[in-house]
């Protein structure tokens, strides 16, 4: 079973940038499917970025097309949301997720989830 710790969060000012991470142990992280998503108050949890096993193919959220990118290191165990031009609207709790499932999954059914970090963009 693997565990995920995300890391990264904090409070940053609208326009600005974050890197979040989550780092996986306890599997094979070569054979996860990764995916970041977030949960505001009082609203549903939503896919924001996911990647498949090897890197290759990557899915955005309509809110992160053209600010986010998710990225892995498999060497590291670890995968990345680097996100650009941060909107108050982004703040949230951000969790990391995976899945041994060779197609990628663009719903909340993943097996297993991090605590989540959170990001508070402020205007």
């Amino acid at each position: 079973q693997v565990q995920l710790v995300e890391s990264g969060g904090g409070l940053v000012q609208a326009g600005g940038s974050l890197t979040l991470s989550c780092a996986a142990s306890g599997g094979t992280f070569r054979n996860y499917q990764m995916a970041w998503f977030r949960q505001a108050p009082g609203k549903e949890r939503q896919l924001v970025a996911a990647i498949t096993q090897g890197g290759g193919t990557t899915y955005y959220g309509d809110s992160a097309k053209g600010r986010f990118t998710i990225s892995r290191d498999n060497a590291k165990s670890t995968v990345y949301l680097q996100m650009n031009n941060l909107l108050p609207e982004d703040t949230a709790v951000y969790y990391c997720a995976a899945d041994r499932k060779m197609i990628l999954i663009t719903t909340t059914r993943y097996a297993y989830w991090g605590q989540g970090t959170q990001v508070t963009v402020s205007s």
